[in-house]
């Protein structure tokens, strides 16, 4: 995701975004015979394009291979190609959203689908966080903790009225993802199409663990992992409907949200303490996450 927390410089918004959080909380490999595979490898070697935002490009976690995009070497498409011996493209760019896809991006990157032709065999898209501001809601929900560090401030300021808003949000941003599968397969019409979903955030329990390092409130947590849990569910039924594959990254990383210490956690918090952007995977997270993508192409494939 990491969109709207962030200054000018796309490097310096990284830096910046886990000590503007902090202050606003201060008060607080398949199967198959080798013969087969071996053969099939030696026609053609599957090329490979990988699209998407910050959980796919994995920004400041080493070794970071592209400083516009903030994206890493060890990132989940990086970690499929090397497992797959495919030709990999990756265009996943910290930032992105659905507009990104068929348009350029901010810092003069290309539109993402840009990379696609009919010679694509496999695409990996992860998108949708950023179009409903969920960085953003983060940020909002860190400032608000303090006044209420018990209660639930952050709900109460999205859905006190009545109508959620990041569920409202989500719902808008349904027929733009499905506009992207669309594209995708125009662009690429041979190619296998899998949407990954986010990894688990925040304790699948609904448990918190407001400090300084994770600036929520203790009634917030429950309610952000249901808006995470809407929007994966969103991006579950268009990849279903848009003729896609789904990649079920939560379960797996259930157990290993921002709460947990480190060596456990795979997602960092406001403050990572291992190499990664606050609340983002760090490179065990992106690990997983390769692993689950791994394990619905070859279950599939």
């Amino acid at each position: 995701m990491l969109r709207k927390l962030f200054p000018t410089s796309r490097a310096g918004r990284v830096l910046t975004v886990g000590a503007a959080l902090l202050s606003a909380g201060a008060a607080l490999a398949p199967a198959g015979t080798a013969a087969a595979s071996t053969a099939t490898q030696s026609r053609h070697k599957v090329d490979y394009v990988a699209l998407g935002d910050s959980y796919a490009s994995a920004p400041l976690v080493p070794t970071q291979v592209d400083a516009t995009c903030l994206r890493s070497s060890q990132n989940y498409p990086s970690l499929v190609a090397q497992s797959r011996s495919a030709t990999l493209t990756d265009v996943s760019c910290s930032g992105a959203t659905t507009a990104d896809m068929t348009g350029p991006q901010s810092d003069g990157v290309p539109a993402q689908l840009d990379a696609l032709d009919r010679g694509t065999d496999l695409v990996t898209v992860t998108i949708g966080g950023n179009d409903i501001g969920f960085s953003t809601v983060l940020g909002t929900c860190a400032q608000l903790t303090a006044g209420n560090p018990a209660g639930s401030p952050c709900q109460s300021h999205y859905a006190g009225t009545g109508a959620d808003q990041i569920t409202d949000a989500v719902a808008r941003t349904a027929p733009k993802v499905a506009q992207v599968l669309r594209g995708i397969h125009h662009r690429a019409p041979h190619a296998r199409v899998v949407v990954v979903g986010y990894p688990d955030l925040f304790p699948e329990d609904g448990a918190g663990c407001t400090s300084s390092k994770v600036p929520l409130a203790a009634g917030d947590f429950a309610w952000l992992r249901d808006k995470e849990k809407e929007l994966n569910a969103m991006l579950a039924r268009q990849a279903r409907h848009g003729g896609a594959e789904y990649v079920n990254t939560y379960a797996p990383t259930v157990g290993h949200d921002l709460c947990k210490p480190t060596g456990e956690r795979w997602i960092e918090t406001f403050a990572p303490e291992t190499p990664a952007a606050p609340v983002h995977p760090n490179a065990t997270g992106e690990s997983a996450m390769a692993t689950a993508v791994q394990g619905v192409l070859t279950r599939h494939g």
